[in-house]
């Protein structure tokens, strides 16, 4: 899997919510990571969410699939939401 971003969108991301997209991208290595469509933010493609461990704190991911083989992330945090979604799952 190849992973991409905005090198300018990460730094901002990194700025906000001090998650680079180098480390979200782990979070799709966790055998219990939940993906959900994003369907309010799906207009002109399918967008996803993410929640997945990464150094025992859960990142919720936003990304799309451009083409196959492709993550493209654009955004990542560590978000409440996220958390109890990835915990209410998971147990």
């Amino acid at each position: 899997m190849e992973y991409v971003w905005d090198e300018a969108k990460n730094e901002d991301n990194i700025g906000k919510h001090g998650v680079s997209f180098t480390e979200a991208a782990r979070a799709f290595d966790d055998a219990q990571a939940i993906s959900i469509p994003d369907e309010k933010h799906s207009q002109y493609e399918p967008r996803w969410w993410l929640m997945g461990k990464v150094n025992g704190r859960v990142i919720t991911v936003r990304y799309t699939c451009p083409k196959e083989d492709t993550i493209r992330i654009f955004g990542a945090g560590h978000w409440r939401k996220g958390t109890k979604t990835y915990e209410k799952l998971n147990t």
